[in-house]
Parts: structure tokens; C-alpha cells; sequence
């Protein structure tokens, strides 16, 4: 799929990046490494995007991760706990997270594996999951695609709000869920607009449809013509090492 000059993380946080693009002033959150990298490559596209400096100032640039080697984060007003979730309740948010387990509906697992009264595995919890997935608009980056992330059925613990018009609290409907993309290693996803299918936008390079077929767990949507991820270019990848100048991301995939 990729080589040396080229790896997969470069390509993933490309594709990450751009489930921001047209965002406007939201707050962008990356949850984990290479979701964080992918936000900051937005922030230097799209300087309307607000991000944290991981602990409570708003910066007018992205912090590098890792070591800092001298660089001072470029704060500009507080952000405290308080003015978050103002913001996030607000809906001026967009958040990339790690599901374990994702359904056809969009619904998300972070807390247990097998029976929630008696878990095989004990994950996260649920903690803001439910609250985030039904203020404002998340997406979602899966480092290995497989059916034990991509579940036939229901994912095991139902965290976050998805497409599911069984389980819709009152008053909702469709319109009210905000899920965005799916990037994985193998491909990025979306939800169809008028049913909200999961539905195949692209294949990474070197990848084949059947490979994406027999790793996900239910029926996707696919369109006649699918389309290449795009490789990073010369621009990208000099963004990439302003805001990983340690090259954390390729120890990462």
C-alpha cells in the first residue's frame, strides 16, 4: 500500500484532516496521536479551527507533539474546563475518536467487550460519549479494520448515538446526529444522506474492494465508481513535520 517515502500514517492523517475541511470556528479534537496530528494539519489548512493546547489555553497555532525543543505554545485566551463544554454543548465542535466496536447504524463501543454486567473486557467506560455524540458532530479513525471493530448487530455496550431509529431518545430524528467519517487503514467511510447507510467513499492505495468487504461486519453502500485516497503532497508533508517534527506518527501504524 505505501513505502518509505510514502507511509500509511502520512496518507491516514491526511485523510483525517480533511473530515474538518469546511468546519469553520469549531473546536477541533483529536483523540489519540495520530487523530491529534490530523488536527493540527487542518488547523494550519483552515486557521478558523480552534484547538487546545491539551491543557486549558486556546492557541493560535498547533502545538507540535512530542518534545517541544524550545517551542512555546502561542496562547491566545483561557479555555477552562467551564468555556468546553459551553462550546461543546453548543455544537461548535468536531471530535475524531477511536471507537473498539462500530455498528451499521454508527453506534460506538469504548467501554466493555461481551456482556456489560459481566464484560470479557473492560475498557474506557462510557465517559462523555453519549453527551459528545449528541451535541455536535464526530468522526471516527480505525487503525485496523477488521469485523471485530466493524460488528455484525449491535456494538456489545451502545455509548454513542447513531442512525438506529430504535433507539432515538424523543423528539429526535436523523437530523439531529452529526456523524461524519470513518477513516480507516483500509479505506474512508461516510453516512449516506438520505438513509444513512455506511456507505465507501474511498479505497487507500493498493487496496482492494473485496479486502474492505470480508473485514466489515454488515453490508456497506457502494458506489459504482470508487475513488483513490489521495496521497500526501509536497505541501502536506511539510505541514506533517511542523506538527510532528519527531516523527512520532510513524512508530504509531
Amino acid at each position: 500500500m505505501t513505502d518509505e517515502t510514502n507511509p500509511l500514517a502520512d496518507l491516514l492523517i491526511c485523510a483525517c484532516s480533511k473530515v474538518w475541511q469546511g468546519d469553520g470556528e469549531v473546536l477541533a479534537s483529536g483523540m489519540g496521536l495520530i487523530q491529534r496530528i490530523a488536527a493540527s494539519m487542518a488547523m494550519v489548512k483552515n486557521p478558523d479551527l480552534m484547538m487546545t493546547d491539551s491543557e486549558a489555553w486556546i492557541v493560535s497555532e498547533p502545538v507540535p507533539v512530542g518534545k517541544r525543543n524550545g517551542y512555546q505554545p502561542q496562547r491566545e485566551t483561557w479555555m477552562g474546563f467551564s468555556r468546553i463544554f459551553e462550546n461543546l454543548w453548543s455544537g461548535a465542535r468536531h471530535a475524531l475518536v477511536g471507537p473498539t466496536q462500530i455498528d451499521r447504524f454508527g453506534q460506538a463501543n469504548i467501554s466493555a467487550i461481551g456482556e456489560y454486567a459481566k464484560p470479557k473486557i473492560q475498557m474506557l467506560g462510557m465517559r462523555g460519549f453519549p453527551g459528545n455524540s449528541m451535541s455536535h458532530a464526530n468522526s471516527f479513525f480505525v487503525p485496523a479494520h477488521s469485523k471485530r471493530v466493524f460488528v455484525a448487530g449491535e456494538v456489545d455496550t451502545v455509548c454513542s448515538i447513531g442512525y438506529n431509529p430504535d433507539r432515538l431518545p424523543k423528539g429526535y430524528s436523523f437530523a439531529d446526529i452529526d456523524i461524519r467519517y470513518i477513516v480507516t487503514n483500509l479505506c474512508v467511510l461516510s453516512f449516506a444522506d438520505d438513509s444513512k447507510r455506511i456507505q465507501l467513499d474511498s479505497l487507500h492505495p493498493g487496496v482492494e474492494l473485496q479486502e474492505v468487504v470480508d473485514n466489515t461486519g454488515f453490508e456497506l453502500l457502494i458506489p459504482d465508481n470508487v475513488s483513490t485516497t489521495p496521497q500526501p503532497d509536497a505541501d502536506d508533508l511539510v505541514i506533517l513535520q511542523r506538527v510532528d517534527p519527531n516523527n512520532l506518527r510513524l512508530k504509531a501504524i
